[in-house]
């Protein structure tokens, strides 16, 4: 059937396919949506259908990204995959593009992302250097600084200062329970629970998370992080906001931890947003952002004796490897580490004279 526009129709179609294929394979809204717009960026940068792509064509824009927009090597290796992927869909002859496309335009399209022209995944994790854990001053002051906000706006009595109070006693918690910015944002009052092997936690001994870090095409993993004595003080914090401030704020019927006095959940984007205007108000470094309070979690608490196993288990790695990137103890922790195992060894060399 001859088509109006066959470029664009075909192109569209191409995208609607490969939108069908994702969500049949379990993909979020939020995975697919930002590949298609990748898509579309090279198919603008090409201004040709995928039918006339080449492996040069995917050279020049990898090399634009990298020389003159400076996107990070994580990002270049996203860019890849998805072009990629996208050129797996078009070229498999079961949804019959390559027949289409011979048909229509005279040639077929081609995988346009090689081993020659793709960088590969090769490290544990590629962050950046700056990305780390606080110090223990840097999360003292962090916890300050959001305190005397709250209790700046109380005294001088300006409207929303409950919400100012909110926000320091989010950030204790994403701290003292090692969470993710989307697994705090979405925190429930039913997702506090008591711990029957730690009654003196009251009913915050325990705090469930539904909204773990999903695996590809699978729904969100949960998890349910105990509460450690290290950390006993953001447990008072948390109950003071629950049950004497929060109230105040909440609508009638919202069960969210954190509602706000325009939505009845904050959102991750919010969360973060938290975090940045105090790090930018204190003057700390630009690498550090709303996730560095989960490796400052992972750190402290492999500084201060807990097993491995267990941190494991309570930020949800699926792997040991992944929760030893997130580990960095401070200098003065790996420097008695290094002279108890001396005084071990002098000890050892001592008892067999």
């Amino acid at each position: 059937m001859p088509l109006l526009h066959p470029e664009e129709q075909v192109f569209q179609a191409m995208l609607d396919g490969w939108r069908n294929q994702q969500l049949a394979r379990n993909l979020s809204f939020g995975t697919i949506e930002p590949r298609e717009r990748l898509v579309r960026r090279f198919r603008n940068y090409t201004d040709a259908g995928p039918w006339a792509w080449s492996a040069a064509d995917a050279d020049a824009f990898f090399a634009e990204a990298r020389a003159v927009k400076h996107v990070s090597h994580a990002t270049l290796l996203g860019y890849q995959t998805t072009l990629r992927q996208f050129c797996d869909y078009i070229t498999d002859p079961h949804y019959g593009w390559p027949d289409e496309c011979q048909n229509r335009f005279g040639t077929h399209p081609i995988q346009v992302c090689t081993e020659w022209n793709t960088g590969r995944h090769v490290q544990e994790a590629l962050g950046r250097p700056g990305k780390r854990a606080l110090t223990h001053d840097e999360l003292q002051a962090l916890f300050d600084h959001a305190d005397e906000r709250a209790v700046a706006a109380q005294s001088s009595g300006r409207k929303g200062w409950s919400s100012a109070f909110r926000d320091s006693v989010l950030l204790k918690t994403a701290y003292a329970w090692g969470l993710r910015r989307n697994e705090a944002a979405h925190l429930d009052l039913c997702d506090l629970a008591s711990n029957p092997k730690a009654p003196e936690f009251d009913g915050y001994g325990i705090v469930r998370v539904r909204y773990g870090k999903a695996m590809l095409g699978s729904p969100p993993k949960r998890r349910s992080v105990l509460t450690v004595p290290l950390f006993d003080w953001a447990v008072e914090a948390l109950k003071q906001w629950v049950e004497e401030l929060r109230p105040a704020l909440a609508e009638p019927g919202n069960s969210s931890l954190w509602p706000s006095e325009r939505s009845d959940q904050l959102s991750a984007g919010t969360v973060s947003t938290v975090f940045t205007r105090c790090r930018k108000e204190l003057g700390l470094a630009d690498g550090l952002d709303f996730h560095s309070l989960r490796r400052s979690y992972v750190s402290h608490l492999i500084e201060a004796g807990y097993d491995e196993l267990f941190v494991q288990q309570q930020v949800g790695h699926e792997h040991a490897s992944t929760t030893s990137i997130y580990t960095h103890v401070s200098p003065d922790y790996r420097a008695r580490t290094v002279r108890a195992a001396l005084d071990r060894v002098a000890t050892q060399i001592r008892g067999n004279s």
